[in-house]
């Protein structure tokens, strides 16, 4: 066996739980691998899945989606040594599975911290109450390839909303790297989808999909103004990161719905 060629690895797209080809057949060489360049085509699938997968997620209780995130650290930690060959290293791997763990520990601790019960002139009880946006797209940065994803992919998940990542341009690997732990987790189908390719050519279209509830703009660079002119056009929501980790990273994703309830006599 010592004159065996080792299986080179394609690095595909992750959509609707499954890893395909770009239906273009494009590819890129990057970091030394074929990567796949995703299409427009695969902008419109990755948002269909993440769609058909938001009643599930949205619907499940909070600790459920936390329990079903802390698994996601479980697999990443067997992963360590591909993850950390995609990334900066085991220090970065580290800091990446400790913010999933963080993260995961808010999942039922939201509607006490966003939500409250508001003191109304009348025989009403008034709740507010954090919910879902829906489907949110998220550029991701460039640096650092693992950590700098997770730090605004689990936010947007925490709370119940399914994502469409659109990887690092220079260092896409360490996406599809984490996007082979979330298939091997038990995060459902469509939750995650990660698409790979030029991001000039895929954020555009999901900036004016009508579609997609929010975009976070984090990774997006130059192209910012452009981006969030064209998500205006929807009155989408755009976000960026304005902390390292906070709570208020998630409640970026969130809608605060206010119930009015008479009180029976």
């Amino acid at each position: 066996m010592s004159d065996r060629l080792p299986v080179r690895k394609t690095y595909k797209l992750f959509v609707g739980g499954a890893f395909p080809r770009s239906e273009s057949g494009r590819t890129l060489e990057l970091e030394g691998h074929n990567v796949a360049r995703a299409s427009r085509k695969d902008v419109r699938d990755a948002v269909a899945a993440a769609r058909k997968a938001v009643p599930g997620w949205s619907g499940a209780t909070a600790y459920n989606r936390g329990q079903v995130l802390y698994r996601l650290a479980e697999t990443m930690e067997t992963r360590t040594d591909a993850l950390a060959a995609a990334s900066g290293g085991r220090r970065e791997v580290a800091r990446a599975i400790d913010r999933v763990v963080w993260y995961a520990g808010w999942a039922d601790k939201l509607a006490q911290v966003l939500g409250s019960a508001n003191p109304v002139a009348g025989p009403y009880f008034n709740f507010t109450i954090p919910e879902p946006t829906g489907v949110v797209a998220v550029l991701a940065p460039d640096e650092p390839p693992l950590d700098g994803l997770v730090s605004r992919l689990v936010p947007a998940l925490v709370g119940g909303n399914a994502v469409v990542v659109v990887a690092s341009e220079r260092h896409p690997l360490a996406a599809i790297e984490l996007a082979e732990a979330v298939a091997t987790s038990d995060v459902p189908a469509g939750v995650v989808n990660v698409l790979t390719g030029v991001r000039a050519e895929l954020a555009p279209v999901l900036a004016g999909h009508m579609d997609v509830n929010a975009l976070d703009i984090t990774g997006a660079d130059g192209d910012a103004a452009e981006l969030e002119e064209l998500a205006a056009e929807n009155v989408k929501r755009v976000v960026r990161a304005r902390e390292e980790q906070s709570p208020w990273e998630i409640a970026a994703f969130m809608e605060l719905k206010t119930v009015w309830h008479p009180i029976g006599r």
